[in-house]
């Protein structure tokens, strides 16, 4: 599996003004935001964590691969990228989010992408796709527990193949999707915050107070239980992958201004976690987005992908 090793990054961001990006329409002098939406064929990532300005040390985690298979008929995109924020303290937060992600990765690329480039890949033996993404995530949980006891993390995992995600989720790392210059959450937080607005049994007094006291997370119990989604990704549409440093302290509002602004992945990534140090940077800061190029991709038809 070396072929496939991980790729975590943690560089350093320094502060600056954040300058919105536009083009202009040659036609009649108007500008336009959105150049996620309008980027050529094909899939496009950023990523990028920053310890922030208040913490000694990153324990956020990223894991990205992106491959692409070209044949006669297209292209099939296939991409896995996962955020784990860590918990504990004292390297047991870094350590946890590492080993998270980097099993979590192992066995979905393992389960799903080595099949994936099998010739014998259309076969009846294949994993329902949220099966796998739940055992991947459970693996890492087992393996947590073993190695940081006193440890923990969240992580959020997203399979993109084709125009689809599938997504694993457990605590309060967040997906979204950014389509037509609008932004939706997909994921649910595992917080206790969360739960007490649900319920309506709590003043935004004191669920700000327990806003970063999670009841589910990786290396909690022996027993978790994980979240799968699938969202579709029409082309031009963009998926972010966060920690809570970011839209702790970036709203939906600026979320959406900056995706729509920005020219490449790369940029929005950088401008978010620009902004995020702006408001205070109080926790560790990562990001990942995942835009899809115009053109329509082939759909892939090689494994069952019933994420319920």
């Amino acid at each position: 599996m070396n072929f496939l090793q991980r790729l975590f990054t943690q560089p350093k961001v320094e502060a600056e003004p954040v300058t919105p990006v536009t083009n202009t329409d040659n036609q009649n002098g108007q500008k336009k935001v959105g150049n996620l939406s309008h980027l050529p064929p094909g899939l496009h990532v950023g990523k990028l964590s920053d310890i922030g300005r208040e913490r000694e040390r990153n324990e956020d985690s990223l894991y990205v691969i992106e491959t692409v298979l070209q044949h006669d008929v297209g292209q099939e995109p296939f991409g896995l990228f996962i955020v784990a924020d860590g918990m504990g303290g004292h390297q047991k937060g870094e350590v946890a989010s590492l080993q998270a992600a980097r099993t979590t990765a192992k066995h979905i690329l393992k389960d799903i992408y080595l099949p994936y480039l099998s010739p014998n890949s259309q076969t009846s033996d294949n994993q329902p796709i949220n099966e796998v993404l739940t055992g991947a995530v459970k693996s890492a949980n087992t393996l947590v527990q073993e190695v940081v006891p006193e440890g923990g993390t969240t992580l959020t995992a997203a399979l993109v193949m084709g125009n689809n995600a599938y997504i694993a989720h457990i605590g309060d790392s967040r997906a979204y999707l950014f389509k037509q210059n609008e932004i939706k959450q997909i994921t649910k937080d595992h917080s206790l915050a969360q739960r007490l607005e649900e319920l309506g049994q709590a003043t935004p007094e004191e669920t700000a107070q327990v806003q970063n006291v999670l009841y589910r997370a990786i290396g909690q119990s022996s027993n978790i239980e994980v979240d799968t989604y699938i969202q579709h990704l029409p082309p031009g549409s963009s998926l972010l992958l966060c920690s809570d440093g970011l839209w702790g302290l970036v709203g939906n509002e600026m979320l959406t201004e900056i995706l729509a602004s920005s020219a490449t992945p790369q940029e929005a990534c950088e401008r978010l976690i620009i902004r995020a140090n702006e408001h205070g940077g109080r926790d560790n800061i990562t990001a990942i987005v995942v835009s899809m190029g115009l053109e329509e991709q082939i759909q892939t038809s090689t494994i069952t992908s019933d994420v319920s």
